[in-house]
């Protein structure tokens, strides 16, 4: 009798054990997929549709940059980026491709101040914030590439744009954009003035 319990026992905890790990499975992908969005479906493409391998490969960023925790900026700190990116924005009008490329060196160093890595390849930086803000690091890598692109003064204007959206997560904006105000008083009076990221 004792036998046959111990032998059902292990027959029982080897069948939650299969489904759990078949359930890891199934959600680790659709996981994946639901936490990297747009950037699950280009890992996907570059690893021309093998969901094992793009997986994997996310699965690792989860490990290596998963731990990063937001650094706090001061007021100060904040006023500062905030000046700066609207600099950014002026010089649009006259030197897009320079100010493109202002927007990419200032969102290299508002990442390091909230302790992303600053040091290795732009991809590899893309790589640690596409863990913590999957939605717009595609931006990252394009005002990090715009010089070398061949597009014009509007796909530039496109890429400052959605470097932006990037920006006010890091800066720590998104508490604004969800109570309902979308812009700070910054991106006011620039909207007031017809600027060209409103």
């Amino acid at each position: 009798m004792t036998t046959v319990l111990i032998i059902v026992g292990v027959v029982v905890l080897a069948a939650i054990a299969g489904y759990l790990l078949l359930r890891g499975r199934a959600t680790g992908g659709a996981g994946l997929k639901r936490r990297f969005g747009p950037e699950y479906d280009r890992v996907l493409a570059r690893h021309q549709g093998d969901t094992k391998l793009a997986e994997q490969e996310l699965g690792e960023r989860v490990k290596r940059h998963g731990s990063i925790s937001a650094q706090p900026l001061s007021a100060e700190a904040r006023e500062q980026y905030t000046a700066r990116w609207t600099r950014v924005q002026e010089r649009f009008v006259d030197a897009p491709e320079e100010a493109v490329a202002e927007a990419g060196d200032l969102l290299t160093r508002l990442s390091r101040d909230r302790g992303f890595p600053e040091s290795g390849s732009v991809e590899d930086r893309a790589e640690a914030l596409s863990v913590h803000h999957p939605a717009h690091v595609d931006a990252y890598r394009r005002v990090h590439t715009a010089r070398d692109s061949s597009g014009g003064t509007e796909e530039l204007r496109k890429d400052l744009v959605e470097a932006r959206a990037l920006f006010d997560e890091l800066l720590g904006d998104r508490t604004t954009a969800s109570s309902g105000q979308n812009r700070t008083g910054t991106d006011k009076q620039h909207h007031a003035k017809g600027s060209v990221t409103s």
